[in-house]
């Protein structure tokens, strides 16, 4: 259930902290007071785009934040969170938050972690049903009136066999229509494979060797002005060397004559060594400077071969490679193509089979189940003031498979007597989908997993004993959800489990709206208030509601 609602300057709510109770809360207050706040702050709980428009006058910034106590969906919850990324519920609460405005933009946080809003509305389909006046869309849906008798039939172990089986087969179905556009492949592109395949693996490349193959290549391009400059540096060596035989002698003279000089030149002789090393090594590294013309004619062309390959199959030696196990893949497929044909239209056929079989149990599911939910929903409908009406779920074939299955529904209404049943789509008022929609929800409340049902004012429009049926339907609801009615409706109001009253309130040129709960004496004059006006006569039946005991 919603267990906390916090809204921070939105609107004419300055800061507000509303604690709810579970079962059938009622909100009441005089027309313009406010109500409405409830529902836009549920809005952006739910990822509805926020409007800068509603940030309270003088602010900059609005902040909606709701906390959500879980129940048996809180591993659905949180394998949503899971794909998406998130951290799971820290034991079964769950922490949503909207801020906009204040130049950081609009932001939303779920369990304090940035998400994106599509991630807010797929988490606010599993938290919240939200009905207005204006909102039946859902209902008006023929898939989703098919999702509504999936779940009164308990069919969802066969609506998943289905979709499995229909993505299954959809993917071998795809598979061998790519395959038959493959088959239409002239012998000119087969032609054109079979020298490609050819071209490349006649190189025998390894891209791990390019660039040992570019490094010696260079050695040999640059080989004579390397045997010159090694050359050079030799000859300068050795005769440095030689001048460094007379400068030795004399040292060793030197030494003779005064032994103190020895600390001096005591390095001479390592650097002597180190020099004639160099000499030494310099002659080797010229002798392997000798270049066989054959070996750089061959590098020569490998290096022309790699580069004409990369401009025709790719920018790396990798991407050759890659290229040639493709174009050799695709000619396998054509080479094989017949056995392949064979092989995927098997595929689609065993798919097709299966698809049958689960399509088979969930239409023997769907036709049992229509009727009674035709039934169910009647016998509400008649509740709610429809009493001559007629409600009926019609099922029709398809003649191809769909993703939900072979057939497709339809909820028919007739309202009145006489009259043919119509879909509901084209048939129903808006005050008269507001019950439609109640009477729904009422014969699906047991299969019905979303914690937290809204009702903004669906009461609209009707009064009397059809609005005390009404509160009824919604206080049964309350029974195994938690029911937010907003209402003008004191019958409706008078069965709430908990009330709260809606007032807007002015001070210092300035304009709020606070929320409060009533209960005892205050909870019956906001009743007498919403029968008319409070009086000793309206107080009386106010209090007479409050404890008929119909709740």
């Amino acid at each position: 259930m919603l267990a906390v609602l916090k809204i921070k300057n939105l609107a004419l709510v300055d800061d507000l902290t509303w604690e709810l109770g579970p079962g059938l809360v009622g909100v009441t207050g005089q027309t313009g007071a406010g109500k409405s706040m409830i529902v836009g702050a549920l809005k952006l709980i739910l990822g509805e785009r926020a409007n800068h428009d509603l940030i309270r006058t003088g602010e900059s910034s609005c902040s909606v934040e709701a906390i959500f106590e879980l129940g048996g969906n809180l591993p659905q919850v949180n394998l949503l969170l899971e794909e998406c990324g998130l951290e799971p519920c820290d034991g079964n609460t769950l922490v949503v938050k909207r801020v906009f405005g204040g130049g950081s933009g609009n932001k939303q946080f779920i369990n304090c972690s940035p998400c994106t809003l599509g991630v807010l509305k797929s988490l606010g389909d599993q938290l919240v049903d939200l009905h207005g006046p204006h909102e039946h869309q859902s209902l008006l849906s023929q898939d989703r009136q098919l999702a509504m008798l999936d779940a009164y039939a308990q069919a969802g172990k066969e609506r998943t066999a289905y979709a499995a089986a229909w993505r299954d087969w959809q993917t071998a179905s795809e598979a061998l229509e790519a395959f038959r556009g493959l088959r239409q492949a002239t012998d000119a592109e087969i032609e054109l494979l079979r020298y490609q395949v050819e071209e490349i693996e006649s190189a025998a490349i390894d891209p791990d060797q390019e660039t040992e193959l570019e490094q010696r290549y260079r050695l040999v391009t640059n080989g004579a002005r390397l045997v010159e400059l090694t050359g050079e540096a030799a000859r300068g060596l050795g005769s440095a060397i030689e001048q460094l035989g007379e400068v030795h002698r004399a040292i060793r003279e030197l030494e003779k004559l005064d032994p103190a000089l020895e600390s001096l030149t005591g390095g001479f002789e390592g650097a002597r060594v180190e020099l004639e090393e160099i000499d030494r090594s310099l002659g080797d590294y010229l002798a392997d400077l000798e270049f066989d013309p054959a070996e750089v004619a061959e590098m020569e062309r490998r290096i022309d071969l790699l580069e004409s390959l990369k401009r025709k199959y790719g920018q790396s030696l990798a991407d050759v490679v890659a290229y040639g196990q493709q174009a050799r893949e695709r000619l396998r497929r054509i080479d094989q193509r017949e056995d392949e044909l064979e092989r995927l239209e098997a595929a689609v056929a065993r798919g097709r089979t299966a698809l049958d079989s689960a399509a088979a149990a969930l239409s023997k599911k769907r036709r049992a189940a229509a009727p009674k939910l035709a039934r169910e929903i009647g016998g509400q409908l008649e509740d709610l003031g429809f009493r001559q009406s007629h409600f009926d779920v019609s099922i029709a074939p398809g003649t191809e498979p769909q993703a939900r299955g072979y057939e497709s529904i339809d909820f028919l209404f007739a309202p009145n007597p006489g009259e043919p049943p119509k879909p509901l789509r084209v048939v129903a008022s808006s005050g008269e989908m507001s019950r439609v929609m109640l009477a729904v929800k009422s014969a699906l409340a047991d299969q019905d997993q979303i914690p937290l049902m809204v009702f903004d004012e669906i009461d609209a429009n009707v009064g009397g004993e059809i609005a005390h049926a009404v509160g009824r339907k919604m206080a049964s609801l309350g029974e195994r959800h938690q029911v937010v009615a907003i209402t003008h409706m004191p019958q409706v109001a008078a069965l709430a489990h908990h009330h709260y009253v809606v007032c807007k309130e002015f001070a210092e040129d300035s304009t709020r709206s606070t929320l409060r709960p009533v209960a005892g004496d205050e909870r019956t004059s906001e009743l007498a208030r919403m029968l008319g006006g409070v009086g000793k006569e309206t107080l009386a039946l106010a209090a007479r509601m409050l404890t008929s005991g119909d709740r």
